[in-house]
């Protein structure tokens, strides 16, 4: 065999050997990032934690206690509008895509070229259901891994949830700044009415709020 020829054959073996080797990380990887994720079908029934209220003997409530304020509104008791307002704002593909929006994410890498010359804030090309992964299921930790799993979950979310639950868990879940956690929490503490008495211009102003500074 001429010299040519064994190189040409060592070669090959060593370049088999690294697909190999990388394939078999990748293979170990994508197993601990498996193993580690949480059971997306537990938030069927998910309820996020209330106010501790305190009731008198004769069944008066005397008060609430909480360092936040929550209240938990069903998916069909959300308005409309409340919906449409957060969807035009967070995710208008929500219905479209299965839980990772690549024109999305392209379109919030082109604004942020423009905001990092501008010194405006940058803006995520997260979905709904991403958040919700998030929020509900992961931490806050910004990471490789984190973002991984994110996306693993969001996949799964969609093939585990309908979208109108997926919905339920975001508006009920998101923090919109004092204290108050999901919609029905912040129309109360921003407005002092129900979800039912916003207007437009109201739940549009909330809906405004993740993006807020």
């Amino acid at each position: 065999m001429k010299l040519a020829e064994r190189w040409f054959v060592w070669a090959g073996i060593v370049l088999l050997g690294a697909i190999a080797l990388a394939g078999l990380i990748v293979a170990i990887y994508a197993a601990w990032l498996f193993h580690d994720l949480p059971d997306a079908s537990e938030l069927a029934d998910y309820r996020p934690p209330t106010a501790t209220r305190v009731y008198a003997g004769d069944g008066t409530l005397i008060g609430e206690f909480s360092d936040e304020r929550r209240i938990y509104v069903p998916y069909e008791q959300i308005p409309l509008p409340v919906v449409q307002a957060f969807l035009a704002a967070e995710d208008r593909n929500f219905f479209q895509h299965g839980g990772i929006d690549v024109s999305g994410i392209g379109r919030a890498m082109f604004k942020n070229l423009f905001n990092v010359v501008s010194g405006r804030r940058l803006e995520g090309g997260s979905t709904i259901t991403q958040q919700v992964a998030k929020n509900v299921l992961l931490t806050n930790e910004s990471s490789l891994n984190r973002k991984l799993k994110e996306a693993i979950l969001s996949s799964r979310l969609e093939a585990t949830l309908t979208k109108e639950q997926i919905l339920e868990l975001y508006l009920n879940e998101i923090f919109l700044g004092y204290r108050s956690f999901g919609v029905a929490s912040a129309a109360y503490n921003y407005f002092g009415k129900s979800l039912a008495q916003l207007t437009p211009d109201e739940a549009a102003f909330l809906a405004s709020l993740p993006k807020g500074p």
